[in-house]
């Protein structure tokens, strides 16, 4: 298998997402270094990863924390990043301005340093794989703040695959997933959206962390793209 020895940084990788594509990487014998924002959910993380596994706790919003764990986790072959807060849904004139600034910093700062310090260690016929979303594609009202996080990072990731080549830099843009980015609805309004998704989706469902992780191993194997949008959204831009 493509990833069997490779060392492969997953930033956001204790939960939805990173957390399915670390397991998916570990069982195709990667070593898996995983970084996130809170401890706990890092120590939760562990426990369903193979013994080894490197965990760290990392304010993706801190540039110079980000630069300071590169600094210190050596070479490796691919980087990932998957890490978001809840989803911040809502109205232009609602929005606090500061507020989505933060969200912003995370988001997309936090790709960007990722980035910066962290492609210098990245080993020949390594990738970055960033995470975007279709709502820069099929926006709805109230996603101005989400629509415009994954157009900049589309934009980001074509600029860095020529910048940066011959490292791969692609992104894999999600339709809607069971993950905790939906923690901030209530129960019933998540599985409210999540049917009303899977009545109107081709395929049938909405997506499962297990299921987008597969994009993410894909375009670390894939030694011929770059620069890439992989879309995987259960027909959501078709309908």
């Amino acid at each position: 298998m493509a990833l069997h020895g490779k060392r492969i940084v997953v930033l956001g990788g204790s939960s939805g997402i990173g957390l399915a594509t670390a397991q998916a990487a570990a069982r195709e014998g990667a070593a898996v270094v995983i970084a996130s924002s809170r401890k706990a959910r890092i120590d939760e993380a562990l426990a369903t990863l193979p013994t080894g596994t490197e965990g760290h706790v990392l304010d993706l919003a801190d540039g110079d924390a980000t630069q300071t764990l590169f600094a210190r986790l050596g070479s490796f072959d691919h980087l990932v990043f998957t890490a978001g807060e809840t989803l911040r849904l809502g109205g232009l004139s609602d929005t606090d301005v500061d507020a989505a600034r933060r969200f912003f910093t995370l988001r997309y700062w936090g790709a960007y340093c990722a980035a910066k310090y962290g492609s210098g260690n990245i080993r020949k016929g390594g990738s970055i794989v960033f995470t975007s979303g279709i709502a820069g594609q099929r926006p709805r009202a109230g996603w101005s703040l989400g629509a415009s996080i994954c157009a900049a990072m589309e934009g980001l990731t074509r600029a860095l695959a020529v910048e940066l080549a011959p490292i791969r830099v692609n992104i894999v843009s999600p339709g809607v997933v069971r993950t905790p980015l939906w923690a901030n609805m209530t129960e019933v309004d998540r599985a409210a959206l999540y049917q009303q998704l899977a009545d109107r989706l081709p395929v049938g469902h909405v997506g499962e962390a297990a299921e987008i992780a597969q994009a993410y191993l894909y375009l670390m194997r894939q030694t011929y793209s770059t620069g890439q949008v992989l879309v995987v959204d259960g027909g959501a831009v078709l309908v």
